[in-house]
């Protein structure tokens, strides 16, 4: 998988950065998903666990048909979301 980032223009870094979030991070997450949703305006949302435990919500864009990604922001998530995502994966079980 390609990935790309969005970069913040005040910064000219990657957005993630802004959020204590590394490329090897995004990586983990989209790599194994716990949860893989639509979000808006074509946008998908992932969530999962990166190598060192950390829970992460990633926002990305899905770019041609090569598995090429744009990731617009990640973030750790806030216990509300942790919290509906295992009622989700319990009542799927």
């Amino acid at each position: 998988m390609k990935l790309r980032f969005y970069v913040d223009p005040d910064t000219g870094e990657p957005h993630i950065f802004r959020h204590n979030v590394s490329e090897i991070d995004v990586e983990d997450v989209l790599a194994a998903p716990v949860e893989d949703i639509s979000g808006y305006n074509g946008a998908r949302v992932a969530v999962g666990r990166a190598r060192g435990g950390r829970w992460l919500r990633v926002v990305y864009v899905e770019e041609g048909g090569d598995g090429s990604v744009l990731v617009i922001t990640a973030y750790t998530p806030g216990n509300k979301v942790l919290r509906a995502l295992r009622r989700r994966k319990r009542r799927h079980r």
